[in-house]
């Protein structure tokens, strides 16, 4: 596994729901890769943080704002 694919798999990875032979190469990625350790562990920190803390809630003209950019990108898609 290269870089590359330490990224396309990171997400799976951090949930558990890599295959064991993916997984296993990707481990051993990680052992010659201080980068994609690093970015490994930072993403596995992030995900930690936000899973701990409590949900705010956003102002009213921000969640209208991001509404509506979603909306737009949602249509821009189905053209």
């Amino acid at each position: 596994m290269n870089c590359k694919g330490v990224i396309r798999e990171i997400s799976d990875y951090l949930d558990g729901e890599l295959e064991l032979p993916a997984k296993q190469e990707l481990e051993h990625h990680l052992e010659d890769c201080g980068d994609c350790k690093m970015v490994v562990d930072q993403t596995r920190l992030a995900v930690d943080v936000f899973c701990d803390s409590e949900p705010i809630e956003l102002p009213p003209d921000v969640k209208s704002r991001l509404h509506d950019a979603l909306r737009r990108k949602l249509s821009a898609r189905a053209d």
